[in-house]
């Protein structure tokens, strides 16, 4: 008899064993590999295919005309040593990089984010007047937006007619100045993108922060500085990679104002490449030409990404 037993007590119930754990259930992988397969194969035929293509097609001296045309062969780096010492390669580089910065970094971002800080808290009266002709520019077709401004600036276009009018002198403003015509036109016409942005992040950004800071006395460049900026840095970023990335593929809107010249005074990269490919036949080294303009947009991208701050993008 035990001890328990003898004092009157019962001895206590063994404790129970707990059941072993399960391991977790895997599922199988066809349960997500069906779903995902028409995506990716969207992707490789219509994104990864072509790149791919374009890729090979840089190292090969493919024509659309010629025995090039009919038997393309191997020529490995070429195409790119070709590239490396043809001056209108390096002017067409130096003119996207004029065009990117003059008309998205600098035109479309600054004037996106000043016109949404002004729009800012106003009533919809306002809000409607400045944004209708914005979008207005937006949505017109690009080829439409390049005929405008050429019919702008022409030498007997409104510009020069108002000029005229107000007794001063005009000039060929497509002749004397194209890159800077091309820029004013692509500034016109993609700025309401960036305005939208700015819109819906300022609309993030509490009201009461910014009042506190006007309460410490701080001024109105100091907020913008130290306040605003700061609460829209993911929002900036991301504008800058876009219309960046929307400015180094215009084409129809140079090639229609000013076809690269005179000259080759606006020839971007986009309708450098054209020329090279499609007017000499040169598909090889044309394909050479648009690697060099994603290598352009690369460059960009990781400045921002470095500028910003890699974790705000």
């Amino acid at each position: 008899m035990s001890v328990l037993e003898t004092r009157g007590g019962s001895a206590p119930a063994p404790a129970p064993q707990a059941a072993p754990e399960r391991p977790p259930r895997r599922r199988p992988a066809s349960r997500w590999l069906v779903p995902m397969a028409p995506a990716v194969v969207l992707l490789a035929v219509f994104f990864a295919g072509p790149v791919v293509w374009s890729v090979l097609l840089s190292f090969t001296d493919a024509s659309l005309t010629g025995s090039a045309a009919a038997q393309t062969s191997f020529v490995g780096l070429d195409n790119f040593v070709a590239l490396a010492q043809d001056p209108a390669v390096w002017n067409a580089v130096v003119l996207t990089v004029v065009f990117v910065v003059g008309s998205a970094v600098v035109g479309q971002n600054g004037l996106g984010l000043s016109l949404a800080l002004m729009l800012r808290g106003r009533g919809t009266l306002v809000r409607s007047l400045v944004t209708l002709p914005v979008m207005a520019a937006y949505v017109v077709p690009e080829i439409v937006a390049a005929f405008v401004w050429y019919a702008f600036l022409n030498p007997e276009g409104t510009l020069n007619t108002a000029l005229g009018g107000l007794g001063l002198p005009g000039q060929s403003w497509l002749f004397t100045v194209p890159i800077l015509a091309v820029v004013l036109a692509n500034i016109w016409r993609g700025t309401a993108f960036s305005m939208l942005i700015y819109l819906a992040a300022l609309s993030q950004v509490p009201a009461d922060v910014d009042e506190q800071a006007q309460i410490d006395g701080a001024s109105g460049w100091a907020r913008l500085r130290f306040v605003t900026i700061p609460m829209i840095r993911r929002a900036i970023g991301t504008n800058l990679v876009l219309v960046t990335l929307q400015t180094l593929q215009v084409f129809t809107l140079i090639f229609v104002m000013t076809a690269g010249g005179p000259g080759d005074k606006s020839e971007t990269l986009p309708l450098l490449m054209y020329e090279q490919a499609f007017q000499y036949a040169a598909l090889g080294y044309g394909t050479a030409i648009a690697l060099v303009l994603l290598a352009v947009g690369a460059v960009f991208s990781l400045g921002y990404i470095r500028a910003i701050g890699k974790e705000e993008i």
